[in-house]
């Protein structure tokens, strides 16, 4: 019999720890598997345990995946100040540490162990209002447990893979092996969770749709990658480009999910208590979709956030991510109003920039997106705290604080503060959802996996832009310009084999340290050296290795003095 440690991290969430013991009696005082999980409400507790390790650990989000590939992509410097060297380390591609990617691995080990769990004891459990309820859930343990291997296989590659909750120690899966319980885990998902429209699920929980959406990112990852045609399959089949079009037509005729009229509407800066004191937005009749809690049409998957984190307790159910990647300086707020302050992690390239006004001059979406500082904050003072590092002219709006003005011409640190009653506190109280996948990202799919440019012509239409004829380069610019900032850009230049190119264009571009203006320059032999080395596989963090009695082996690329990052001076 398995004893069940737990600690609840939510109201109703479970930290699941499994030991062996000789005792085969049913425990009285604590749940084990003995009594656990035997409810629909026990159900609920595991699941809820897993969506747990979804954004658990936000209060250190620069060791997740998302953070990571932000930064490592060619749109973003690391910034940050002088000590904040982990974050220009991920943008070189360098070490700051033998485990500075340590939190990330335990958090999304631990979900997979929650998620294990669950898959393999919630048809134990009795109470279920009907089939679809239980199936539901189960179809949400097996996506979230493919999602976390997508990003493990994305951030190191080759990883352990545990399917079961017994204690174990193994090494490396193939990247075969990997994708294929991905994709067998989605398949699962999809076959499980009803056609219900989105609405009809819990927000920020996973549907049939988001699994849809996984899966085709997941194979344009796997097949463009690896050179593969498909994606491999528990037991040896496979799944064909044909069957993942049929799955991602399903999702956009039937999920109810639809794209957002306005682009800018998507962004937190349009919400309706900073909207009309903000020059580029005022007067223009935009309403963010997420004012007062309401649920985002264009969404499909999202880590949810509170508006009531503790600093003492759950600093990370606040979006840390958009405080690191805030303004750097505690200027005042005037200077940079409607954006708040943060870490500066994340300076924009301004290669993008311009790259992006000579490609599409007239796309609403390079202003709806980026901040050019002497245009918007002529104000702004640069060298934010006397140590900011990588900083550009440049910032991006989608996941920045948003601050909002009072009654009494005073600034608010964040829209939150009228709007939820949040405590004033630039370090708590940024609430917006991080939205994973979107509506439009599987348009954009669409295209990519049928070469046909109906998909993709509907999202250039909502960004006011006439319709253009497929090509894989066309296709490349609308995921650069539509998805900028949202996590999708690094494995996209991976897996259409441009990232080492692409990368070496960050090296002698305009930059300041400590506000004086200087040139961005290269580190362990360069960008696309770095890059050659790693494949884009970040290290396995040596303690890790060190448990696993050698069973685990470094990545390529890493343990060389090549790789160490010092610091910017």
């Amino acid at each position: 019999m398995k004893n069940l440690l737990y600690i609840c991290i939510t109201a109703a969430s479970l930290l699941l720890i499994s030991c062996e013991d000789f005792l085969d009696t049913k425990n009285l005082t604590k749940k084990d598997t003995s009594n656990y999980p035997q409810t629909v409400t026990d159900a609920r507790q595991m699941i809820t345990g897993i969506y747990a390790d979804l954004s658990y650990g936000t209060a250190s989000p620069h060791t997740s995946f998302f953070y990571a590939a932000e930064l490592a992509s060619d749109d973003r410097f690391g910034g940050g100040g002088e000590n904040d060297k982990l974050m220009q380390a991920l943008d070189l591609l360098m070490n700051n540490g033998s485990s500075m990617l340590q939190d990330f691995w335990n958090v999304r080990y631990r979900g997979i162990f929650r998620a294990n769990m669950a898959i393999a004891t919630l048809d134990n459990c009795t109470g279920y209002d009907n089939d679809a309820q239980k199936n539901q859930m189960k179809g949400e343990a097996y996506f979230l447990r493919a999602f976390f291997y997508y990003e493990l296989a994305s951030y190191y590659g080759q990883v352990p893979l545990v399917v079961t909750t017994d204690p174990v120690n193994l090494p490396k899966a193939t990247p075969e092996q990997l994708y294929a319980q991905i994709a067998s885990d989605l398949k699962m998902a999809i076959e499980l969770m009803p056609s219900t429209p989105y609405t009809s699920v819990e927000a920020g929980h996973a549907t049939k749709w988001a699994a849809q959406a996984l899966l085709a990112r997941v194979y344009l990852f796997y097949t463009g990658f690896y050179a593969k045609a498909d994606l491999p399959l528990v037991g040896g089949t496979t799944m064909t480009k044909a069957q993942v079009v049929t799955y991602v037509e399903d999702c956009i005729a039937h999920s109810g999910q639809s794209l957002v009229p306005d682009f800018r509407n998507l962004w937190a800066y349009t919400n309706k208590y900073t909207v009309n004191d903000y020059a580029y937005t005022k007067g223009k009749g935009l309403k963010w979709v997420e004012d007062d809690n309401a649920v985002n049409p264009e969404t499909m998957f999202a880590i949810k956030f509170s508006n009531f984190p503790s600093w003492s307790t759950s600093i990370g159910y606040s979006n840390q991510y958009v405080l690191h990647f805030g303004l750097r300086g505690g200027q005042a707020y005037d200077k940079t109003f409607p954006y708040g302050q943060g870490w500066g992690a994340g300076p924009v390239n301004p290669t993008l920039w311009n790259d992006w006004k000579t490609a599409e001059p007239t796309d609403m979406r390079r202003v709806a997106s980026i901040i050019e500082i002497p245009t918007e904050l002529p104000t702004y003072a640069k060298g934010g705290w006397s140590d900011f590092v990588q900083e550009t002219d440049y910032w991006q709006k989608k996941y920045t604080p948003v601050s909002a003005k009072n009654a009494d011409g005073t600034y608010a640190s964040s829209y939150s503060v009228p709007m939820y009653a949040t405590a004033d506190n630039f370090q708590l109280d940024n609430t917006q959802d991080l939205v994973l996948i979107r509506f439009a990202d599987v348009l954009l799919m669409h295209s990519e996996l049928t070469g046909t440019a109906t998909s993709m012509n509907l999202v250039r239409k909502r960004a006011g832009l006439p319709d253009k004829a497929y090509s894989l380069a066309a296709l490349q610019n609308e995921r650069h310009w539509e998805l900028a900032f949202e996590g999708t850009r690094w494995n996209d230049i991976r897996r259409w084999g441009i990232a080492g190119d692409l990368l070496d264009k960050q090296v002698g571009v305009k930059c300041y340290f400590k506000g004086v203006a200087e040139v961005t320059k290269a580190f362990g032999g360069g960008y696309k050296a770095r890059y050659t080395a790693t494949k884009g596989f970040f290290p396995i963090p040596e303690n890790q290795i060190a448990l696993s009695q050698g069973i685990l082996v470094q990545n390529d690329g890493w343990g060389t003095s090549a790789a160490e990052y010092t610091g910017w001076k």
